[in-house]
């Protein structure tokens, strides 16, 4: 292998091991783009019961007097 061969051999597995890092980056990207979301539907379900016992406690004051 000359010179030239050998240069041509390190640039493609340099591009082949920077694509690999660049596709596990955007799987860590996308991995924690999905725990967030699902970390905020967890909350939003929490509020809408806390709200919905908030109400709940009203509507049953109110029926109380």
């Amino acid at each position: 292998m000359n010179n030239t061969e050998s240069a041509s051999y390190r640039a493609g597995e340099a591009k082949g091991q920077a694509q690999e890092k660049g596709n596990q980056l955007i799987d860590k990207a996308s991995n924690a783009a999905q725990s967030a979301k699902e970390s905020i539907q967890n909350a939003g379900c929490q509020a809408q019961a806390k709200a919905q016992g908030a109400v709940d406690a009203v509507k049953d004051a109110v029926n109380k007097n």
